[in-house]
């Protein structure tokens, strides 16, 4: 059975394929990265990127330093990867770098430093993602900070996510119009070491057309990198729903389109595993993959039989309907089938979700 044999930890991993822990809210706990740590490189997944937007110290306030303890926390999360053969990824984001740079180009400095000096990433990822680019010279500006970060990080793979990272017109009704060829611009003048992100036609793309991406690579003067936003469920729309099923029309013949593909995840760890089980999957057995059978693997492999089949009848009421339209009576049924099964990770996040705790962060303007 393909699908077993996808899931059995004994195939290699791809090595552009990963997941960038990249959503708003409430980031995961040290514990579920622990064990991602782990369960990536078992399934396919060849790298893990920290970027997780309620860490201040990488955007907001990306001047300042980790507190002690949570530098621990990301130097034994930095460990756990490279001892799992997983590589390690930092996403920083040097909000509003760009207002008086010359002042501030020294803690971004240091802030480079301490990463490579305590986390030693094998990725540095300089993420210019959802914030205002309505700024004359964005482009360069952000060269200059990225050349600059370029030139003083150790680490071996570099990534830039520019401010219009998608020609999804939403990008531009939220952050302001796009400055004119500012992306001829970086793909032009972009240091060349540097791959770039890009999450296809949409913020949120169900599909990566192959003319789509070869436009892009002209436009980009490299292959994009893609940034998946599926499973994510941060946006105010998406909070509502949980996103379980296998990935779709991810075709085995992207791996020549893309330079990378890194997935964005659910606010939810344990129910990720659901649908990032999958990807592997459809790259490994390209047209013979098929996404239902794909899920119920993954589903028994995770839950066991039963709640497996539960998930898979109620999948329409999690995926298709979300929390925002489920009557009090639905929610109080969904309760009452799950409650028994509680101390189960997956389903602990089923009760959970249903209780409304999975709060939707204002932050999150594109949805």
């Amino acid at each position: 059975m393909p699908y077993q044999t996808e899931l059995s930890g004994l195939q290699p991993p791809f090595p552009n394929l990963g997941l960038i822990e990249g959503f708003f809210g409430k980031g995961w706990s040290w514990e579920a990265r622990a064990r991602y740590a782990q369960w990536l490189p078992r399934h396919g997944y060849g790298f893990y990127i920290y970027a997780p937007k309620e860490d201040g110290y990488l955007r907001k306030h990306w001047a300042l330093p980790w507190p002690e303890a949570e530098l621990e926390a990301l130097r034994q999360l930095a460990r756990q990867c490279r001892d799992n053969g997983l590589a390690f990824g930092v996403g920083l984001s040097p909000m509003g770098a760009h207002h008086d740079y010359d002042r501030k180009r020294p803690a971004l400095l240091e802030k480079v430093r301490l990463i490579d000096e305590a986390l030693q990433p094998d990725i540095l990822a300089v993420l210019f993602d959802d914030m205002k680019g309505d700024t004359p010279d964005l482009a360069h500006h952000q060269l200059t900070i990225a050349h600059d970060i370029a030139a003083h990080s150790k680490a071996g793979r570099l990534i830039f996510c520019p401010s219009y990272y998608s020609t999804d017109p939403v990008l531009e009704k939220v952050f302001g119009a796009m400055p004119p060829r500012y992306l001829e611009d970086i793909g032009q003048q972009l240091d060349r070491r540097f791959e770039i992100f890009w999450t296809g036609p949409r913020v949120c793309s169900s599909e990566y057309p192959a003319p789509h991406l070869k436009q892009v690579t002209e436009l980009l003067g490299r292959k994009p990198f893609l940034w998946d936003n599926y499973p994510v469920n941060d946006g105010s729309k998406a909070s509502s729903f949980l996103h379980l099923r296998a990935f779709e029309n991810r075709p085995a013949e992207l791996v020549d389109l893309v330079a990378g593909h890194a997935v964005n995840p659910m606010k939810q760890a344990a129910l990720s595993v659901l649908p990032l089980a999958t990807l592997p999957m459809s790259y490994r057995l390209g047209k013979q993959y098929d996404a239902d059978k794909a899920l119920h693997a993954s589903l028994n492999a995770t839950c066991g039989p039963q709640i497996s089949a539960m998930i898979e009848a109620d999948l329409p009421l999690f995926q298709d309907m979300g929390l925002a339209l489920l009557t009090q009576e639905q929610i109080a049924h969904l309760k009452s089938r799950y409650l028994p099964f509680q101390d189960q990770v997956c389903v602990n996040e089923i009760l959970r979700w249903l209780a409304g705790e999975y709060v939707f962060d204002p932050d999150c303007l594109t949805d």
